[in-house]
């Protein structure tokens, strides 16, 4: 079970982003890396092609090492460390150190 997923709001913990939240759009596990709404914005030089006839400056989000977030704590608002709870039909859920499920 990953601690993180697709859809979960983080708080960026390190880094120039530091103290920003924002939703998790998508995981590269091979790369250990997660791309964050909002968060670690690059700008990139486009050359005008036939679908981009515009062409010029694009600005658009970075992967972040994935060590460098942490989920909301949906109770207290705040970034937690994520714990694996067996519940009692045998599935396998993700909770926050409060015990509040994630």
């Amino acid at each position: 079970m990953e601690r993180l997923k697709v859809g979960d709001l983080v708080q960026v913990i390190a880094g120039k982003d530091k103290g920003k939240q924002g939703q998790v759009k998508k995981i590269l596990v091979d790369e250990g890396r997660v791309l964050v709404e909002g968060v670690n914005l690059v700008t990139r030089h486009q050359k005008p092609t036939p679908r981009n006839q515009q062409g010029g400056r694009i600005t658009k989000e970075a992967p972040l090492a994935s060590s460098n977030v942490m989920p909301i704590d949906p109770t207290s608002g705040k970034p937690t460390r994520v714990k694996v709870k067996v519940a009692e039909d045998g599935k396998k859920m993700r909770v926050a150190k409060s015990g509040a499920a994630i």
